[in-house]
Order: structure tokens, then C-alpha cells, then sequence
């Protein structure tokens, strides 16, 4: 190599160096305090999912029963019966098996939920996910 271009890469690529400018990030809003799982319960799973047929009844889908007072415990901490995620994986919405399948991501196995539609609103899947994000209590 020409011995006058090695010091001039040298230099070139140490000005090149220095510090990166980071790309800021907004800071997340708070989950709603009133996302609580008496909500997501009655406005969520008992209108949309726990009927016969489907996610209630004595025939439930991927045995997963969201009729009141039996869905808290098949869905907090418990592994999805079609993938290795929590249905709900308390504080990590993205993590939870069940925001996947409303929001109909394309990591889902089988069909979005609520099958056939109409899907979650805008607004029901954030109660959703502000439930989960407040680390889905049992409130």
C-alpha cells in the first residue's frame, strides 16, 4: 500500500469515530390505573370470547375457559396451548399469548380472536394490554 494513503485512511477513519447520536425514546405513559381485570372480565371476555362453543360452555377452544370466575386462572402464568408464551405474562403484553392473538400479529398460530370478529377496538385491546401492563392483577 502507498505509504502516504495508510495515514491518510488512519485519519479519515478516526474521524469517522466519536460518539453516535442516540435516538431518543418516548417515555411510555403509565398503564391506565382503571385497566383492572373486573374490566377486561366484563367488557372483554364475557361479551367476546366465554360462550359455548368457543371459549366457555363445557366444550372450550385450546382449553381455555374465559367464563367468569374460571379465567384468571387459565390464563395468568399459564402456557398457551399452541405456542411456548403465557396466554398472560403479567407486566410484558408483547410476551402474552392472548394480546398476540387480539391484535392478530403474524406470529399467531390458527385465527385472530375474537374468531371471525368483530375484533377488539382500539380502545378494549389497550384495556387489554394497560391490565397486563399493571402486572394483571386479580382485581
Amino acid at each position: 500500500m502507498n505509504k502516504l494513503l495508510l495515514p491518510l485512511l488512519v485519519i479519515l477513519g478516526a474521524a469517522g469515530c466519536g460518539k453516535e447520536k442516540a435516538t431518543p425514546v418516548e417515555p411510555q405513559q403509565p398503564p391506565d390505573a382503571t385497566a383492572t381485570f373486573t374490566r377486561v372480565q366484563n367488557e372483554i371476555f364475557t361479551p367476546s370470547c366465554a360462550f359455548s362453543g368457543c371459549h366457555g360452555g363445557t366444550t372450550v377452544q385450546a382449553g381455555l375457559n374465559l367464563e367468569q370466575g374460571k379465567a384468571y386462572r387459565n390464563i395468568v402464568g399459564v402456557v398457551s396451548a399452541e405456542t411456548s408464551l403465557l396466554r398472560v405474562a403479567p407486566g410484558l403484553p408483547n410476551d402474552s399469548y392472548v394480546v398476540v392473538k387480539v391484535r392478530g400479529d403474524a406470529a399467531i398460530t390458527g385465527s385472530r380472536m375474537p374468531l371471525g370478529g368483530p375484533y377488539l377496538s382500539a380502545e378494549k385491546t389497550s384495556l387489554l394490554v394497560d391490565w397486563i401492563r399493571r402486572g394483571a392483577p386479580n382485581d
